[in-house]
């Protein structure tokens, strides 16, 4: 990373550390906000100059399009062309940790860079009461990836945050640490019938119970929505997964009580929802020690799909 460029300040979780970061994000400025999922690393979705800010200190590749962030569903409709089953798992899971992707309206407003030159965008309502706020102040849409370096672990506290970009953003909207802790999943459509592009908060057994059909996985190659690279959320050091046991020198990550001995967890007694809200942190605290990281087994249904799904991605070859 680059040698700072400007002073990154932490704004307070109250009405006037609010319309600071609004005032800021209205000057075409970035601001760090809080989500119920991670820290999003947020700017004027329709400022063309805001959203290069934001490719350039995640260093994003610009093929890797960004989620925006409204305040409602009638905000969203103003940008997306929202099918039947949008709608309904909006109605359902809005707001909260579900994005969808969708086609652009005519006459959107978003600026080009922010859905990667594609004719659909992805787009959620976050229910963090900040992020609404902010939302309100600001009155716009907000593009937001996490606010992280790109293909780096992602933030779930404000220290995170400054650890990846202090300096480089103008400030971070402390709203302490992120309840869900992984992205939301990413819900797409082809023909009308949804299809995860990438798992998350919200599992695959609920949108299928409020939908009241199964979605399927995606088998696209192209990169259509965020959070699609081969290799992301990544430590420094190497991570292998399903690790029984750590080997020498290894910092091991347990899940369970079969794991009492690790001298890290993601959930002592086994526990899914916990270990979403952790995995980042832990993974944060692991990659500090400098040692290569091991983590044991994480079931594969509910949100331990999610989890899952950042550890391979975390473990994946590195591009570069």
């Amino acid at each position: 990373m680059k040698q700072p460029l400007q002073q990154t300040e932490i704004v307070a979780a109250d009405s006037e550390g609010v319309a600071q970061a609004a005032r800021l994000l209205c000057a075409g400025r970035l601001v760090a906000m809080p989500t119920e999922t991670v820290y999003g690393l947020a700017g004027d979705a329709r400022n063309a100059a805001a959203v290069a800010a934001i490719f350039a200190a995640k260093g994003r590749p610009s093929f890797n399009p960004l989620i925006v962030h409204v305040a409602s569903v009638a905000n969203a409709q103003r940008i997306a062309e929202l099918p039947q089953a949008a709608l309904l798992l909006a109605s359902r899971f809005w707001p909260g940790a579900i994005t969808v992707v969708a086609p652009l309206r005519t006459g959107h407003g978003l600026a080009p860079a922010v859905t990667a030159g594609l004719n659909t965008v992805a787009i959620r309502v976050p229910a963090h009461p900040l992020a609404q706020m902010l939302l309100a102040k600001f009155d716009g849409p907000l593009a937001a990836p996490s606010a992280n370096p790109s293909g780096r672990i992602s933030p779930t506290t404000p220290a995170h945050v400054l650890a990846g970009l202090e300096g480089r953003i103008a400030a971070v909207l402390d709203g302490g640490a992120c309840a869900v802790g992984v992205e939301s999943t990413i819900v797409g459509f082809e023909d009308g019938k949804p299809v995860i592009l990438r798992e998350g908060g919200i599992s695959r057994e609920a949108i299928t119970t409020c939908l009241g059909a199964c979605p399927t996985h995606t088998t696209e190659t192209a990169i259509t929505a965020p959070g699609q690279l081969a290799s992301h959320y990544a430590p420094r050091a190497t991570l292998r997964l399903n690790a029984n046991d750590p080997k020498p020198g290894e910092i091991w990550i347990g899940f369970g009580p079969q794991c009492h001995k690790a001298k890290l967890t993601l959930s002592p007694k086994g526990d899914l929802e916990e270990a979403a809200s952790r995995l980042f942190a832990v993974l944060h605290e692991a990659d500090a020690t400098g040692q290569p990281i091991a983590v044991a087994p994480v079931p594969d249904h509910g949100v331990g799909a999610a989890i899952n799904d950042r550890l391979r991605r975390a473990a994946a070859p590195r591009s570069g």
